[in-house]
C-alpha cells in the first residue's frame, strides 16, 4: 500500500460500532455458557453468569468483550481502504 490512506467515513464507524455490540454481546453469552456448563459439571462456583446486573464480574467480563469487539472492529475499518466500485465504460458502437 504506497497510497495514502484516508480517514473512514462515519459510516464505516458506525458500522463498526454496532457491528462491535451485537458480537462482543453475543461472545459473553457463549462464554458465560460455557462456564455455567463447566460449574455444573465439575461442581465448581466461578461467580459468571447471565445476570450481568447483579454480578460484578459478569459486568466486567461484558465490558470487556463488547470493548474488546467494538475496538477490534474500528481498528479493522481504519485499516481497510474502502471499496472503490469499477466504472463501466460503455461498449464501442460500430
Amino acid at each position: 500500500m504506497n497510497g495514502k490512506t484516508t480517514t473512514p467515513s462515519v459510516l464505516r464507524l458506525a458500522a463498526a460500532v454496532f457491528l462491535g455490540l451485537i458480537v462482543g454481546f453475543i461472545l459473553f453469552l457463549i462464554v458465560a455458557l460455557f462456564i455455567g456448563m463447566f460449574n455444573n459439571l465439575m461442581g465448581m462456583n466461578i461467580p459468571v453468569r447471565l445476570d450481568f446486573a447483579e454480578n460484578i464480574i459478569s459486568a466486567i467480563l461484558l465490558a470487556v468483550f463488547v470493548f474488546g469487539c467494538i475496538a477490534a472492529f474500528c481498528w479493522k475499518v481504519w485499516t481497510t481502504p474502502p471499496t472503490e466500485e469499477e466504472e463501466e465504460t460503455p461498449a464501442p458502437e460500430e
